[in-house]
């Protein structure tokens, strides 16, 4: 392809493409430790085919294994029969179906709030939420773990009122929430913003705490339950229940792509409150709908957790029992509480070492570095299944131990 002419004071907008930071991949591929975009053959639930190779999945956040349920997987080939693979516009024109608002009806009563909405991912959800609810004069505080579509979120509410200020406290850190809601000005709205599990470190946010600052200094609280609704709480109902600390969160949401087994998201919170986002999120004003199979396979889903809970029970005992038996065996892991277990190596070279290790003894776990972690906190990312049985537990425990071992990690 023909290069352009620049002037000697112009900038080539590809210049970043041949930049050292984006070499970084490049490297990594070339001593052979590159582990991401695996292509997966086959997907049985908690066994994986790669390249001819059947290995155990401890990196999935199909928490419940209700994608391989046959009563979702039918909810969604009835669907698309009936209404076609797509709706074919976007929810504030004509894509809206009965499916849809059945769905919030159900999603709201389940999360214990007056009205829910539903977006086409997760991401768009805490993108448009977070816009649509913060003005130009408005404070937003987040957690630095917090997952990245909040992060944007925030960014974009920034860069849309001009004005939305973003203030980010360390992990957990009540003193230092208090102190930037203290100082704060009250010329806007404030607005604290927190996951309910964190996704990498598998830890819970002290709610309670939270929700007692905010009452104190006149916030809102955002609660991101991706990876609590399915996994934590008595009957799964995420993070409020697991403290029992109900109404807690003014604005829930939550994603479909782990616990409901297919994609998407969600908000709910008072019916005023979810009107002003339907008519201000760009993200789903501007977006196509979820498509009819994917709507039936979470109202499928959202049916069998509220029926079954003994899937969740399960879950949390895979999660105790990881868990302990990683910390047994010597490895780090955090502050893990939740069937997110991460086995925290620090270095990059030697996370990918073990992570290869694993890869080649029959074990998929999740390699992560920084920026997704700190630096210096590198880790292999497991997240275990309902539907795992014990004697796949087991294996993948025997297989982590021996390459943690050979390796010097334990």
């Amino acid at each position: 392809m023909e290069q352009p002419t620049t002037s000697s004071n112009s900038v080539d907008l590809f210049q970043k493409v041949h930049s050292m930071a984006a070499q970084r991949a490049a490297k990594i591929k070339a001593i052979g430790f590159y582990p991401y975009y695996t292509a997966i053959q086959e997907n049985h639930g908690s066994r994986v085919m790669i390249d001819g190779r059947e290995l155990i999945m401890i990196g999935s956040n199909n928490y419940l294994g209700l994608s391989w349920d046959e009563r979702v997987i039918e909810a969604a080939i009835e669907a698309t029969r009936r209404y076609g693979t797509s709706c074919s516009g976007s929810r504030f024109l004509n894509g809206t179906l009965r499916l849809h608002e059945e769905l919030e009806t159900a999603l709201a009563d389940f999360v214990g709030k007056p009205a829910a909405l539903s977006f086409t991912t997760g991401y768009q959800t805490n993108l448009g939420a977070i816009q649509a609810l913060s003005g130009r004069h408005d404070h937003v505080f987040s957690d630095r773990l917090n997952h990245g579509s909040l992060v944007d979120g925030m960014l974009l509410a920034a860069g849309t009122t001009g004005g939305t200020r973003i203030h980010r406290y360390h992990h957990n850190d009540l003193a230092e929430l208090e102190r930037l809601l203290k100082s704060a000005d009250n010329d806007g709205g404030k607005l604290i913003v927190t996951d309910g599990v964190f996704s990498m470190e598998g830890d819970i946010a002290p709610l309670p705490e939270i929700g007692a600052l905010a009452r104190r200094y006149g916030a809102r609280v955002y609660l991101d339950e991706a990876h609590s609704l399915g996994v934590i709480g008595a009957t799964g109902r995420g993070t409020q229940e697991h403290f029992d600390c109900y109404d807690t969160a003014d604005v829930l949401m939550c994603t479909f792509s782990k616990s409901f087994g297919a994609v998407g998201g969600f908000i709910a919170a008072e019916a005023d409150v979810v009107d002003h986002i339907k008519h201000h999120a760009r993200s789903f004003i501007f977006s196509a709908s979820m498509p009819p199979g994917t709507i039936a396979a979470v109202s499928a889903a959202l049916r069998i957790m509220k029926e079954e809970p003994h899937h969740v029970q399960r879950l949390q005992a895979i999660g105790q029992r990881m868990i302990g038996e990683f910390k047994r065996l010597g490895f780090n892991v955090g502050e893990a509480q939740t069937p997110i277990v991460p086995l925290i190596i620090g270095d990059d070279l030697l996370m990918f070492r073990f992570y290869r290790a694993l890869m080649e003894h029959g074990v998929y776990a999740n390699p992560v570095v920084a920026p997704a972690v700190p630096p210096g906190r590198a880790l292999i990312r497991t997240s275990f299944m309902a539907i795992h049985s014990d004697d796949e537990l087991d294996q993948a425990l025997e297989v982590c131990a021996a390459q943690g071992r050979a390796l010097g990690i334990i």
